[in-house]
C-alpha cells in the first residue's frame, strides 16, 4: 500500500555516539523523503561528532573515529538537513523518544531553530509494539518477509522502516492511511518538550513531570519561584526543554503587558 500523503514525510534514522540526548552526537544521518505523488529523495551523511565514539558503540553501528575524522560536523550540515525536512512530517523507528529529540538538540546547537509546529511525527516502532511487540529486524521479517542486512546502518534501517510502515497499512484494516492518524496512534503520552520534563494536565496546561514541582503548573512555579527558571536554564537539561520553558515564561510576561 502506498502512503496517502498531503505533504512530504521524511523517514530518518540517526547513528550516534550514545543514547544521552543532551550530550551525545550524531555520526550518521539518513533521510528518505517521500512526496505525495510517490516520488522519493534520499540522502545519507557521515558526521564528525567532535567527540570520541566509544568502542562499544562503534561495535554496534561500525562507525569509528577514523571513519568520520574528515567528515563535516553537524553544524556544517544543519542548514542542508533542515532544508530537506522543514516542509515535511517526520517518521522513524523509536523516533519520538530518541531520534527527534536528539536531532532537535543538534539543530539548536547549530543555531538552526527546530520544532514540530505544523507537522506530525509517526513512530513506526510504537505501531509495531502496539500490534506485535518486537524489534526492527523482526518487524522487517514479519511484515516484509525479508532479512534486514546491515542492521544499524542508518540507510538500511531507514529504508526498512519505510517498507515496514507500508506493510503495516496493508496488514491492519484499522490503521488509517493518514499521517495525522498514524502520528496520534504512534504517540506516547503527550509532552510539551521532547525529553518528557514538561507534560500537560487535563486542561492542556504545561506541568513539570519531575522533581519537587512534579505535577505543578509551570506558570505557577515560575511566578512563585523566579529563581527556579534560572536554575533550569543553567542545569543540564536538553536545549529544546529550555526553549519550551523560555517560551512559557515569555508568554506569561506578554500576558501581563
Amino acid at each position: 500500500m502506498q502512503l496517502n500523503l498531503t505533504k512530504p514525510v521524511c523517514f530518518f534514522d540517526l547513528e550516534t555516539t550514545g543514547v544521552n540526548i543532551s550530550k551525545d552526537r550524531v555520526v550518521e544521518i539518513s533521510i528518505l523523503k517521500v512526496f505525495p505523488n510517490g516520488n522519493k529523495e534520499s540522502k545519507t551523511w557521515l558526521v564528525n561528532p567532535e567527540m570520541p565514539i566509544p568502542p562499544e558503540v562503534s561495535n554496534i553501528h561500525g562507525i569509528t573515529d577514523e571513519r568520520v575524522a574528515n567528515e563535516p560536523t553537524f553544524a556544517a550540515l544543519a542548514k542542508e538537513i533542515n532544508a530537506m525536512i522543514k516542509d515535511s512530517d517526520l517518521a522513524g523507528f523509536n523516533s519520538n523518544r530518541f531520534d527527534i529529540p536528539l536531532l532537535a538538540e543538534e539543530m539548536l546547537r547549530a543555531e538552526v531553530d527546530f520544532d514540530m509546529k505544523g507537522r506530525v511525527a509517526i513512530d513506526v516502532q510504537t505501531i509495531f509494539h502496539k500490534m506485535e511487540k518486537r524489534t526492527l529486524s523482526a518487524a522487517y521479517k514479519f511484515y516484509c518477509d525479508k532479512n534486514l542486512e546491515n542492521a544499524h546502518s542508518a540507510e538500511a534501517d531507514t529504508l526498512a522502516t519505510y517498507e515496514v510502515l507500508k506493510a503495516q497499512l496493508d496488514r491492519y484494516d484499522d490503521l488509517e492511511n493518514d499521517t495525522k492518524f498514524l502520528a496520534e496512534f504512534s504517540a506516547h503520552k503527550k509532552f510539551a518538550d521532547f525529553a518528557g520534563f514538561i507534560n500537560y494536565n487535563k486542561e492542556g496546561e504545561e506541568c513539570f513531570s519531575f522533581g519537587k514541582h512534579k505535577n505543578k503548573r509551570v506558570l505557577d512555579v515560575l511566578e512563585k519561584e523566579p529563581g527556579y527558571f534560572g536554575w533550569l536554564l543553567n542545569a543540564d537539561f536538553p536545549l529544546y526543554t529550555k526553549k519550551v520553558l523560555t517560551a512559557i515564561k515569555l508568554r506569561t510576561f506578554n500576558n501581563k503587558i
